[in-house]
């Protein structure tokens, strides 16, 4: 046995008696030169106690070559500065993964579930500034979220603008689209089977009808075509003669990059599609492909008919190396856990599509309840001030009335919105599933129907249910246990207030929750299900919501909500951030609270006792100065007071003169106004 070296193979010469040493290593039989070869040192290492000098100095250069590049696909921080929006920051492990992206034209990011995908996707559209022309291939449900964390992430600098396409426009529209790019950012997304409809009236219109060529191709441009394409949830290619991974195959694209949290699948057949896309001369054949990694071996199929079988699986060690020292990034969420948070929360919008019709009877009531509740919160808000306890009770009972009435028109409305989501929940969920392929999901909702809705959707992973319909002990205990340890069990679906309690759910980390409940103590109570003794991964938490929806609103303020508590809770004595923790929120008025609203009845007539004359009269020229300057918050431009405070600073500022009390009252929005007020010298 001899190893030599002429570039750029590696050739294994031996006798007829050795010849499974080279094959067992992974050389390439050549039938013109009658000789076992190979182009991949890490294979050739595998003989390097066979190698002649020449040999070896290949291999050492190589393997120098080969071991930083799998060193890279597994970085955890890196020396670059990537521009990034001000209140923002890329974590070090995103920050090594924006400079791999950088450095690879064409590049699998398999970091897992939860790890910033799409931020570190963003972070390579600031740095790249030759980067102008972008298509986003992404699941239906994925759009919005996509549009969402590019405008949140994508610097001013780069002048962004996204579109997101619909199967009713036409292709030139969007050709029209790119064209405006001018230096700027051009970003269009849109879903797999949108695709496929595109792909399909590209080919009707590329041909005439005698079969001759009549336009050019709508993702090719006369200056080098589209910059940048991007493929999430890329395991949605895994079968080559699906319409979706054909439609993609026909995109060429300067830079190609494909996202899944799941890349070493169980079938190793399924990755090479996307591989073979990526890099067609380093993954050219399936065939050897397949005989490496897919444990390829022929079967029977009747009559003394064979035929082979690629659904296996060999050499994985192999194949994990030779993606990373190609094209793979990946790291996993123990790897980055310190760099994590305990819980990452997310909102995922929807579009509303088949429910717009309940999302807009839910915001009419919304628009309606929400100004009539504004206006009984002022009087809270003034009375606070006034001289009788009977004024301030009144005007809270009214404000518990009116908030009463608010509440139960809007309970019906969110129930008839909830059912209407209910497809696209499931959905949502079996992609989830169908990205790890061994993972399991637990689902939170509030009401009876939904539950059952989501149940019969997803039949087909053996989901337990857990609501306050189920009474027994023993049979709620028994679909915990049954989660917990039998692998065919994949979900777990439960109420928020049932299930949200007192029960452990560790066997996943992942957590969906597809209504939400007014107060947000009982979503965190809830979300410690998974995350709890026990669990060793990062909990990933999503809220499932419709775009405009009250819903949409309300996750997005609860996630806010739950951060601020969550560092506040981290410090010993936190009781207030404990007790906010349970105060329900109030969707229906503005997403500020009131510069008084902290402020008691009592801390009111504490304060009133120290302020004298002077205190008053200058509280009183400070309110009616804001007033004069605020136009009641038709515009945001930083003069006056904001739109809740507006009303009530008005008010103040009109009496003739403030008692100690009112001046009190109106001490808060001094102190939140006081920058404008510095600037005139008050």
């Amino acid at each position: 046995m001899q190893l030599t070296y002429t570039a750029p193979n590696w050739i294994a010469l031996s006798t007829y008696d050795e010849r499974d040493i080279p094959k067992g290593a992974g050389f390439r039989w050549n039938p013109a030169a009658k000789r076992w070869e190979t182009w991949e040192a890490g294979v050739a290492r595998k003989l390097q106690e066979y190698a002649d000098d020449a040999a070896r100095l290949a291999m050492d250069a190589a393997l120098t070559q080969h071991d930083t590049a799998v060193t890279a696909s597994r970085a955890m921080d890196a020396n670059i500065e990537i521009p990034c929006p001000d209140g923002l920051a890329y974590r070090p492990f995103q920050r090594a993964g924006v400079q791999f992206l950088a450095e690879h034209a064409a590049c699998l990011l398999g970091d897992e579930m939860g790890t910033g995908k799409t931020i570190q996707t963003a972070g390579l559209l600031n740095l790249c500034q030759d980067i102008h022309r972008v298509l986003v291939v992404c699941p239906a449900s994925l759009r919005l979220n996509w549009r969402r964390e590019l405008e949140r992430w994508i610097v001013a600098e780069r002048r962004l603008a996204v579109h997101i396409a619909t199967t009713k426009e036409a292709l030139e529209t969007l050709r029209a689209f790119w064209d405006d790019a001018a230096g700027g950012l051009r970003v269009v997304i849109l879903n797999y089977d949108i695709l496929h409809t595109f792909e399909t009236k590209r080919a009707e219109e590329y041909r005439t009808k005698d079969g001759q060529r009549k336009t050019r191709d709508i993702w090719a441009f006369p200056y080098g075509g589209l910059d940048l394409l991007v493929a999430d949830e890329a395991h949605y290619l895994k079968n080559d003669t699906s319409r979706r991974s054909k439609a993609v195959r026909c995109i060429a694209a300067r830079r190609r990059l494909l996202l899944t949290g799941t890349p070493l699948v169980n079938r190793p057949k399924e990755l090479y599609p996307m591989l073979n896309y990526l890099d067609p001369q380093e993954w050219g054949s399936f065939w050897r492909y397949g005989m490496r990694y897919c444990n390829a071996h022929q079967i029977s199929i009747g009559r003394g008919r064979t035929a082979w079988d690629f659904s296996g699986a060999s050499h994985l060690d192999e194949l994990q190396d030779r993606l990373r020292s190609t094209l793979m990034l990946r790291r996993l969420k123990r790897d980055v856990l310190t760099e994590l948070p305990a819980k990452q929360r997310q909102v995922i919008e929807l579009p509303a599509n088949g429910a717009s019709k309940a999302v807009s009877a839910e915001m009419a009531a919304v628009a309606r309840h929400g100004e009539r509740l504004s206006t009984l919160q002022t009087a809270v808000e003034l009375a606070k001030a006034s001289e009788s306890d009977d004024t301030y009770e009144d005007a809270v009972a009214a404000l518990r009335s009116g908030a009463q009435a608010a509440f139960t028109e809007m309970s019906t409305l969110r129930h008839d919105t909830a059912v209407a989501k209910i497809p696209y929940v499931v959905a949502h969920a079996q992609e989830a599933l169908e990205a790890d392929e061994a993972g399991k999901l637990i689902l939170f909702a509030h009401h009876h129907d939904v539950v059952a809705g989501l149940q019969a959707g997803l039949a087909e992973y053996g989901p337990v249910i857990l609501t306050g319909e189920i009474s027994s002990p023993v049979i709620r205990q028994a679909a915990v246990d049954r989660f917990q340890t039998d692998p065919t069990c994949r979900v777990f679906i439960g109420s928020i207030t049932t299930a949200g309690v007192g029960i452990t759910l560790t066997a996943s980390s992942h957590v969906i929750f597809a209504e939400l409940d007014w107060v947000p103590g009982n979503i965190t109570q809830a979300e410690d299900r998974a995350h709890r003794i026990g669990q060793t991964g990062m909990v990933l938490v999503q809220h499932l919501v419709l775009e405009g929806s009250l819903d949409a609103t309300m996750a997005r303020r609860l996630v806010a909500k739950q951060a601020v508590l969550d560092a506040a809770l981290d410090t010993p004595g936190s009781q207030d951030a404990a007790a906010d923790l349970h105060m329900p929120l109030i969707p229906l008025t503005a997403q500020e609270e009131p510069a008084t609203a902290s402020l008691s009845r009592k801390r009111i007539a504490e304060d009133a006792t120290a302020l004298t004359p002077a205190d008053i009269s200058h509280i009183h020229a400070c309110l009616q100065y804001l007033a004069g300057v605020c136009d009641g918050a038709a515009r945001l431009d930083g003069h006056g007071y904001n739109k809740i405070d507006a009303p009530i600073g008005h008010s103040l500022a009109a009496c003739a003169s403030l008692t100690a009390k009112q001046a009190a009252l109106g001490k808060r929005f001094v102190t939140r106004y006081r920058r404008q007020l510095d600037t005139v010298g008050l």
